[in-house]
């Protein structure tokens, strides 16, 4: 398999279980999207939807998805963007960057949870 520069995006209900290369599988039902690694290492990148983790935005033809995607317990730990159905490579992040983003990240979704049961779901 060799490394992929497109994801073209396949709405579906429910994820299927054996996923294609370069398909981006957005499933709005469940609030995900699933993909496999675009370096062509074959692991299966699942995506939440959510204020507090990934946002899709469609324009009716092409998908952007933010922030970066970081594989960090892929052996690959391969990173990088998908902007308009393309990837766009970043560097890779340092055992320390990786650490401080994952506190980061997981402090956003206690804070987007705190709120959501609060009744305000918006981040702040």
């Amino acid at each position: 398999m060799s490394p992929a520069d497109v994801l073209e995006p396949k709405f579906v209900e429910l994820i299927p279980a054996e996923a294609q290369p370069g398909i981006l599988y957005v499933s709005m039902t469940y609030a995900t999207t699933a993909h496999l690694c675009p370096c062509g290492c074959g692991h299966r990148v699942v995506l939440p939807l959510s204020p507090a983790q990934w946002r899709l935005y469609y324009d009716g033809d092409a998908i952007s998805l933010t922030p970066s995607v970081g594989n960090w317990d892929c052996p690959c730990r391969s990173h990088y963007w998908i902007r308009h159905n393309t990837i766009i490579w970043a560097r890779r992040w340092s055992a320390l960057e990786v650490d401080h983003a994952r506190k980061h990240d997981a402090a956003d979704l206690k804070s987007y949870y705190s709120r959501r049961l609060a009744g305000d779901a918006h981040p702040g």
